[in-house]
């Protein structure tokens, strides 16, 4: 017989700073979820889930207005379980799938089979963070839902796995650790997102004011960021400016793609503390790269000779 109870009995718990944590009662078993709000819109969730015996857990979303539209992003890592909503609607979500739902004043029931680990992480996207990088027109057609809506469930993207992996990791004591959350969602966002969003068309590129303030934006972060695992997808969402229409900005303001550029803008910045003096493996861990033997190869490449060779001349 299973076990039925409310989300509210849900307690919190201490956590990281910067995350809230809420657990059900021991007795019915492991059962916990831990939030953490970008501050933009953005949510970042991760629950498991292992209760002893079969268990229904009613939750409600009670805002139904237009503030309370939220899509959904979830990435099964472990385990099924499955959402039935009051109006009949039902998600599914399984290990290696990933499930976009639209949500709006939802109430229905999370199902979990007893004994059986189940671990997800969701996204959640609030309407006004949708309007931002999808536009007001895709974000209100995705998001028009009465309750719950299914948008999409395919097998997860290696890509979307390894971010996924990276933020399930219990948050580390460095400062930057933060930075590369925030990147890893922005960027799980985008790449999950553009699945939804129509093909660009084949227009002839025209550049407004404000997208060329994006793109010096998009720069700007190439260049105070670049120690950081940077991606297009999080440099898109990170400026709110599509992929494609991105490259194409940057192909035609900048004379390059933002991988060349950042590429570039580590190099350039190697040579130079190469030249200070600082060690290889410092130097290499100061534009991105974890591993010496990496960074001496892209440096050997974009140069034509080793870092060792330049290390120290300037003294």
């Amino acid at each position: 017989m299973s076990v039925r109870i409310l989300s509210s009995l849900a307690l919190p718990q201490p956590c990281a700073p910067g995350w809230t944590r809420h657990a059900l009662p021991a007795e019915l078993g492991e059962c916990a979820c831990e939030r953490f709000t970008l501050g933009d819109g953005i949510v970042l969730a991760r629950s498991h889930y292992r209760p002893l015996r079969d268990l229904v857990e009613e939750s409600v979303h009670a805002d139904g207005s237009d503030q309370g539209r939220t899509l959904v992003i979830t990435l099964g890592l472990a385990g099924e379980s499955g959402f039935v909503a009051r109006s009949g609607a039902a998600l599914r979500f399984g290990v290696g799938q990933t499930t976009l739902a639209a949500f709006r004043g939802s109430r229905g029931e999370r199902r979990y089979a007893a004994g059986q680990s189940v671990r997800q992480l969701r996204l959640l996207l609030s309407g006004a963070a949708l309007d931002r990088y999808l536009g007001p027109e895709l974000s209100r057609r995705l998001t028009d839902a009465d309750g719950v809506r299914a948008l999409d469930r395919r097998a997860s993207l290696p890509a979307s796995l390894a971010l996924a992996r990276r933020l399930v990791q219990p948050p580390g004591p460095q400062p930057t650790d933060a930075l590369d959350r925030h990147i890893a969602m922005l960027s799980l966002a985008a790449l999950e997102l553009r699945h939804l969003a129509p093909a660009p068309q084949a227009l002839p590129p025209r550049w407004s004011d404000d997208e060329l303030a994006r793109l010096e934006q998009a720069r700007e972060l190439l260049s105070a960021q670049m120690d950081r695992a940077l991606t297009l997808a999080y440099l898109s969402a990170a400026v709110g400016l599509g992929e494609h229409r991105l490259k194409q900005g940057f192909r035609a303001v900048f004379g390059s793609t933002p991988q060349a550029m950042l590429l570039e803008l580590r190099m350039r910045r190697a040579w130079a503390l190469l030249e200070s003096g600082c060690q290889v493996a410092q130097a290499g861990w100061q534009v991105g790269y974890a591993h010496p033997s990496n960074f001496s190869a892209a440096f050997t490449r974009f140069f034509g000779r080793s870092p060792k060779s330049v290390s120290g001349r300037r003294s």
